[in-house]
């Protein structure tokens, strides 16, 4: 603040401190309390400001990163708007590998960002030279100066939600939270927020979201990534062909899979219930809980805390979209959703 004038100095600034917000009408039926860590108050609307934020701010203090340097990073749109955010600040090119799973609104946001995008085909294996992980990799050989976030093998993606996300939830539930439910992807975010938790309260459960067509869950199960798991599916950011070394396997208990489908219409609910409008995987992260409802799995002392990682705007092509849901199968004759908008002639 300067001369009276209340101001932050920059969007960087407003990074983290994201509200936790009563889920009601959703989870009426069901026993305990849940809440939602709503990321998409960041001001690049998603949790990945944080490790964007972090992981660079961390490699200039070691003088990784200089002036006029170029960051590159693989990404599903969310890291990569946010590390554009940053590079923008800060000074930096930015060169962004994108599976083309990503939505076109995401891979739009990005070159507004003024980030360089390469969509690279998303159902091909890790190590094709095709894939946004060897695109990137590439990149970063060919181009002088440049640094590779790989938010997929990065112990500060795990970091940044240690020092951030895990001790806003412990400080905003008074140390009364009993689960943590979250999607799992590079898992920096569970993993980071669940070390925090962890060592504060052992008992605190611990459950990531995985989806079908990835091979977390039963590589958490035992140990060995099953390729016979891996097959296409839709959701953005959550499950993975890859076994990430962000991922903290022993931080989380136990993993719930989710559908495409019942993903997409969750997160519309979560809209028409409580007029939060997030994103595909925050559907998919309150359909586990739904299923979880279904095991028994809470009571009434039960304080759950759910994160929602981004904003609903960037899925405007996709599961707000009534043709790209009806393409998927997602409508059927026995769906309770309609499309709302009449045309008058």
């Amino acid at each position: 603040m300067k001369d009276g004038i209340q101001a932050y100095n920059n969007v960087l600034d407003l990074i983290g401190n994201t509200p936790l917000i009563k889920l009601n009408r959703i989870t009426a039926s069901m026993e305990g309390s849940f809440y939602a860590k709503v990321e998409a108050f960041n001001p690049g609307h998603s949790s990945k400001d944080r490790i964007a934020l972090h992981i660079l701010e961390n490699a200039e203090a070691k003088g990784i990163l200089k002036p006029g340097d170029t960051i590159i990073e693989t990404t599903s749109g969310n890291t990569g708007f946010s590390v554009a955010m940053v590079s923008i600040l800060k000074g930096y090119q930015c060169i962004l590998a994108v599976s083309s799973k990503s939505s076109a609104d995401k891979i739009d946001m990005l070159k507004t960002m003024g980030a360089q995008v390469h969509v690279c085909p998303a159902h091909v294996a890790a190590d094709d030279p095709r894939s946004y992980y060897e695109v990137a990799k590439r990149l970063h050989e060919e181009i002088k100066g440049s640094i590779y976030i790989n938010q997929y093998f990065n112990e500060l993606n795990i970091e940044a939600h240690y020092a951030t996300t895990g001790p806003e939830i412990w400080e905003q539930t008074q140390g009364k939270i009993t689960h943590l439910v979250a999607c799992s992807g590079t898992g920096g975010t569970i993993s980071g927020t669940a070390r925090y938790l962890k060592e504060q309260n052992s008992d605190i459960q611990i459950i990531g979201i995985d989806a079908y067509g990835s091979v977390l869950q039963k590589f958490h199960e035992t140990g060995k990534l099953d390729k016979d798991e891996i097959y296409p599916y839709r959701i953005e950011g959550l499950g993975k062909n890859l076994i990430p070394s962000a991922t903290d396997f022993a931080t989380i208990d136990r993993f719930v899979k989710v559908t495409d489908g019942d993903s997409a219409h969750t997160a519309r609910e979560i809209a028409k219930t409580e007029g939060l409008f997030v994103g595909y995987t925050s559907g998919a992260a309150l359909q586990g809980i739904k299923q979880l409802d279904e095991e028994n799995t809470f009571d009434k002392d039960s304080v759950v805390v759910v994160i929602f990682p981004d904003h609903g705007s960037r899925y405007m092509s996709k599961i707000y979209n009534d043709k790209w849901m009806e393409e998927q199968g997602f409508f059927d004759a026995d769906s309770e959703e309609v499309p709302a908008v009449q045309y008058i002639k």
